[in-house]
């Protein structure tokens, strides 16, 4: 279908053409509708063509190392997909599927090269639009390259965070509950042996004083770690709502795909049924 230069216009990168560019870039430039779910082109297919949204909405995706499909951008009107890979001239990276009905500009690197010819700056707004992909393909990276919440908690920790997971640690354990009962025996041991001239008689007053001493700094430290330990709790519990999340969203796409097989299913067997009583009539008609 051929381009009206009227919609060029409505596109950002077009918008600056006088109507003599405008009008021999819409004799090049072709106009394509797609259905609704209709796929326009997906990975691996070759990118001799890039798209330009007039109306509508497509969703552009790809596939992760897990085999999952991943959404990279959702173009609207007036917005761009497929152009690197038409600029590169090597397959697409992602799938593109029209969500609604949806008209776009077919482009190829010929009607880019028209382009620039005529109007150079019109290249910095097409540069503006790569890098936005660009940059949205990098944050795409760092999302689904998230490390461990353990690893990062661990480097960011400062040394007083450190020293209070260490005496924590130590606290809970049975090296401290056992040292601290040999300590505890040897220190009453001694007193009670060395008589009136031990440094603390009974009832161990200065030993109280080390034991509320040593409680009042054991209690904080210990909250220390039980507070990064509930930081690392809320960081597992927002990835685990992310992985349901994403597992909620390729169900649902199941689904959709399941309803859309049969409801290819039953206008199969209503094409059947139809095919099945026209050859019934028309034997009906040769017999008599």
């Amino acid at each position: 279908m051929a381009c009206k230069p009227e919609m060029l216009k409505k596109v950002p990168l077009f918008s600056l053409l006088d109507e003599e560019e405008t009008a021999v870039l819409a004799g090049q430039v072709e106009v394509k509708t797609f259905a609704p779910r209709q796929r326009i082109y997906k990975i691996g297919d070759p990118g001799a063509r890039a798209y330009v949204v007039v109306s509508g909405v497509v969703q552009v995706s790809t596939v992760d190392e897990d085999q999952q499909e991943v959404t990279v951008d959702q173009p609207a009107a007036g917005e761009f997909f497929g152009f690197a890979s038409m600029l590169d001239q090597t397959p697409h990276q992602t799938s593109a599927i029209a969500l609604e009905e949806t008209v776009c500009l077919e482009i190829d690197r010929n009607d880019i090269a028209v382009l620039l010819q005529r109007k150079p700056l019109a290249g910095l707004d097409l540069l503006a639009v790569l890098g936005r992909h660009f940059h949205g393909a990098h944050q795409l990276v760092r999302l689904r390259a998230q490390r461990s919440p353990n690893e990062v908690i661990e480097e960011e920790a400062t040394l007083g965070e450190r020293i209070a997971d260490s005496v924590a640690r130590f606290g809970g354990s049975w090296a401290f509950i056992i040292s601290f009962i040999v300590i505890l025996v040897l220190y009453t041991g001694v007193n009670i042996l060395l008589g009136k001239s031990a440094w603390d008689v009974y009832p161990f007053i200065l030993l109280n004083l080390f034991l509320s001493m040593l409680a009042a700094l054991q209690a904080p430290i210990i909250m220390m770690s039980q507070n990064r330990q509930d930081t690392k709790d809320r960081l597992r519990s927002e990835m685990d709502y992310d992985v349901n999340r994403r597992a909620e969203a390729e169900i649902q796409g199941l689904a959709r795909k399941l309803n859309l097989l049969d409801n290819k299913m039953e206008d199969m067997e209503d094409l059947l049924r139809s095919k099945l009583s026209s050859d019934e009539a028309q034997g009906l008609r040769q017999r008599h």
